[in-house]
């Protein structure tokens, strides 16, 4: 074995031999992710639903592009089955009062962040538990932990997933399966951006306002976060170091829940 495929000799490669699926792979948080865990040699599979960002995304890591519409059941059952490490992080976002919001939406954003993540677990822990070692990482956010106005659906959404993650932690952990979420505060992503317009509506503030009042209101460290600050702390939990952290939640979120 040459030292391109010895992760010993390279240690920095230590995902070599295995494969990665990532959704809402093509941008932000999950382009970061899928470029982390390829520089570290796992094989990825890009999931996303745009077929032109998807393919460049694949190139840019080397891996496989899967043009995939998460709310859409038969689809996300097409994904592959036989993966190592799946890093849950798509999903959408809607802003409005309880007694506003489309009840269509809200059912969309639960499919999307929630039956999708655990429809794409069904078909891969099985393969996981039967080579004895597998990473699930779910992205979900200080939302997971915290409620804020106006995202029902979204706060509903990263709570399921929390508890999704758990439950995949308590029976994956006799297997060698860890389970873990990631939870990052304002992340300086295309869902984000999208947000500040939907904010400054809602709040009737400025957009400049809904950054400085809004995002960061809550937050020790006033910046918003990288997504390669997400992606590293994902990479770490799928590395040597962590075979023993399953059924926690990493806050990313500058002190956030502190408070």
């Amino acid at each position: 074995m040459d030292s391109m495929q010895d992760p010993v000799a390279r240690p920095d490669r230590y995902l070599t031999g295995r494969t990665a699926l990532v959704t809402g792979a093509a941008s932000g948080i999950g382009l970061a992710c899928a470029l982390a865990l390829a520089a570290a040699g796992s094989h990825v599979h890009v999931v996303d639903i745009s077929a032109d960002e998807a393919g460049k995304a694949a190139a840019a890591v080397g891996g496989s592009a899967h043009v995939v519409d998460l709310s859409d059941a038969r689809a996300v059952d097409s994904l592959p089955a036989d993966v190592d490490i799946v890093v849950n992080n798509a999903g959408i976002q809607h802003i409005d009062a309880v007694h506003e919001f489309p009840p269509d939406r809200f059912a969309l954003m639960q499919r999307i962040m929630v039956e999708a993540p655990f429809r794409i677990l069904h078909r891969t822990l099985p393969g996981m538990y039967e080579r004895g070692w597998g990473r699930v990482v779910n992205v979900s956010s200080v939302h997971g932990l915290r409620a804020s106005l106006y995202k029902s659906a979204y706060v509903t959404a990263k709570h399921a997933l929390e508890g999704l993650s758990k439950v995949v932690a308590l029976e994956g952990a006799p297997h060698g399966v860890t389970s873990n979420c990631v939870n990052p505060a304002y992340v300086r992503t295309p869902l984000v951006e999208r947000q500040i317009a939907d904010q400054a509506r809602a709040h009737g503030l400025s957009e400049g306002e809904v950054i400085g009042r809004v995002m960061l209101e809550h937050t020790a460290v006033k910046r918003l976060i990288e997504p390669e600050e997400v992606a590293r702390a994902v990479l770490w939990l799928c590395g040597p170091d962590t075979s023993y952290i399953t059924g926690t939640s990493l806050a990313i979120d500058g002190g956030w829940t502190a408070h």
